[in-house]
């Protein structure tokens, strides 16, 4: 069974550590020492506080369900631990500098960066446009006006340009944006709308190319204890745990 170290005691950490099946969590860490302590109780895990100590725990995998910053400041150590490493706000992976520096670490050491499809779908072929010709690439996200903390009485785009210029203006979307452009090789266009009849978040995506052409939708019903979370995002971890020791790979 394959032991995970959480990283992050936060919503997502709880969903993760409630299916609990084909993995162990064994350790976690935060540096609120009141949310490890809980999520270790939740997961018969230790808990700490101090990321040295974390790192000298026994298990196999880390898993980031933390944030950004996170993911920044503490994944090449994890990597340089001789752990494989997931990251869930791969937002932190938009930092060209970071996330070469990250590869080659990984490459270094033979460990592999694994990041879940998150709120979306449709990874798994949309990484053909690492290989083949794409002409239109587009990510339509809709949200609610107050999720923004913005005005609106109709739907409004607030936003129309690259991905990377995106997460310099709206930070909390850069998740998806990343997710799709590292997938494609090829930078996604991005257009964010503001809707305030939109009861969920909402991404749709727009591609084509020497392959044809597709479309996808996806409407994230929110985190059951967290309606900042995707609850989509949380089963997309899930789901790469459980498979992790299959010998059928299934996807591209």
């Amino acid at each position: 069974m394959i032991t995970v170290g959480l990283l992050g005691c936060g919503n997502i950490g709880h969903i993760i550590a409630k299916h609990q099946k084909s993995f162990s969590i064994t350790a976690v860490y935060d540096q609120i020492e009141a949310r490890a302590d809980e999520l270790a109780a939740a997961s018969d895990a230790h808990a700490y506080t101090d990321f040295t100590t974390f790192l000298s725990a026994d298990f196999d995998i880390v898993v980031e369900a933390a944030s950004v910053a996170a993911a920044q400041e503490y994944g090449e150590a994890i990597l340089r631990s001789g752990r494989d490493f997931v990251v869930m706000s791969v937002g932190a992976l938009s930092d060209t500098d970071f996330r070469e520096r990250l590869v080659r670490r990984a490459k270094e050491m033979g460990r592999k960066i694994y990041v879940p499809s998150g709120a979306v779908m449709g990874l798994d072929n949309i990484k053909v446009g690492q290989i083949s010709a794409i002409d239109t690439f587009l990510l339509r996200t809709t949200k609610s006006p107050a999720s923004l903390s913005i005005r609106a009485d109709a739907p409004t785009m607030i936003f129309s340009g690259k991905a990377h210029e995106c997460i310099r203006d709206y930070p909390k979307n850069v998740n998806v944006s990343e997710a799709l452009t590292l997938a494609a090789g090829h930078e996604v266009d991005v257009e964010l709308w503001v809707d305030p009849k939109a009861d969920r978040n909402i991404h749709e995506i727009f591609i084509e190319g020497e392959f044809g052409d597709a479309y996808i939708r996806v409407r994230n019903i929110p985190s059951p204890d967290n309606p900042a979370t995707s609850y989509l995002a949380a089963l997309s971890i899930l789901t790469l745990l459980e498979n992790l020791d299959n010998p059928l790979v299934i996807g591209t």
